[in-house]
């Protein structure tokens, strides 16, 4: 059998000068310069892919802060116990937070931090002996506070709360979502997956008063989702599994309840690998009616504080009417040219 090969002498060839281009200088990177500020950084990052869907979602947030509209934050465990509590209260003080909806882990965590000054124990070295997971005074407390918001027809999220504004010392109050949002008086839920959390463990778990308050908390989220109408934000950071779930189905009763809305919103999932569940039930299914989705992927603990930070100095540079967070130094940008 005889080899056959392409005769390249017949190609025909296009002209550079004539061909679209995705990448042109403009886009590209810049150096470190004199002026080291987190506004600088921010501008020099190049203008494509990843570092522009973070543009663009940093612009999203301080635009729904400034519109009014609602910025709604999913929370799963490990973003708490990484230590980014104190940057999600620097986000309620400033106004910019609406709802925060967390999942159990999360408050696990922040309860601890709050109210003994530290968490996240060893699961291996208790799963030997089988203490993993029994610290008494963390399943009693927490357990005690939710049964008072059963009680008190009060969400999880709520009772939590109220339990550590109590509470006569907080060596962790500074760090806490729960205490800030308690502070701030920004509705915050706790939506439970019973048998998956460390508190159902304890001898004074009550099943009925966690299927009440968390029951409850899904209620109340799904009553904030419409204020996500044009313009608001949802950002899942670091849940693989069950806040997409109930965002999901909250955001199914919020728009069978209001005419089929809320629709063009921003949603964007920040987590340290793709998962099926955020791509779909947080940053596609819910924006083909209308929006914007993004999949920022990364570390929590250095991802989620370039967003942070780069919201803060958006909003500051809004409210002092100097314009952007990229103003300083940055390149005039070509409209559309850098398409994936």
């Amino acid at each position: 059998m005889p080899y056959r090969e392409a005769d390249l002498s017949r190609v025909q060839t296009v002209p550079v000068a004539g061909r679209r281009n995705k990448v042109d200088q403009r886009l590209l990177a810049a150096p470190p310069g004199f002026d080291r500020s987190f506004t600088a950084f921010l501008a020099s990052l190049p203008d494509v892919l990843a570092a522009q869907d973070l543009r663009q979602v940093i612009a999203a947030v301080a635009g729904a802060r400034r519109d009014g509209r609602a910025v709604i934050l999913l929370l799963g465990g490990h973003v708490v116990k990484v230590g980014l509590g104190p940057l999600i209260k620097a986000w309620l003080t400033q106004g910019i937070v609406s709802h925060i909806a967390m999942n159990g882990a999360a408050a696990i965590h922040d309860f601890e931090l709050a109210a003994f000054g530290g968490t996240s124990e060893d699961v291996e070295e208790g799963l030997a002996d089988g203490s993993f997971g029994m610290s008494e005074e963390t399943g009693a407390e927490m357990n005690q506070a939710i049964a008072t918001a059963a009680h008190e027809s009060r969400g999880m999220g709520e009772g939590l709360s109220r339990a550590l504004s109590r509470r006569k010392q907080l060596p962790g109050a500074e760090a806490s979502i729960l205490v800030a949002a308690q502070q701030q008086d920004v509705p915050v839920t706790v939506h439970a997956a019973i048998g998956a959390e460390i508190i159902h463990q304890h001898p004074a778990a009550d099943g009925a008063a966690v299927g009440a308050t968390s029951h409850r908390d899904f209620r109340r989220l799904a009553a904030a989702i419409p204020d996500l109408n044009h313009g608001g934000v949802v950002l899942n950071w670091g849940s693989a599994v069950l806040m997409p779930e109930v965002f999901l189905k909250a955001l199914t009763i919020a728009r069978n309840l209001n005419g089929g809305r809320p629709t063009h919103f921003t949603a964007a999932d920040f987590d340290m690998q793709r998962h099926y569940r955020p791509r779909l039930n947080v940053v596609q299914r819910p924006t083909r009616e209308g929006g914007k989705g993004f999949l920022l992927t990364g570390h929590h603990e250095i991802l989620i504080p370039l967003l942070v930070w780069g919201v803060l100095d958006r909003v500051g540079s809004l409210e002092s009417g100097a314009g952007n967070a990229e103003a300083a130094g940055k390149r005039k940008r070509k409209p559309g040219a850098s398409k994936r």
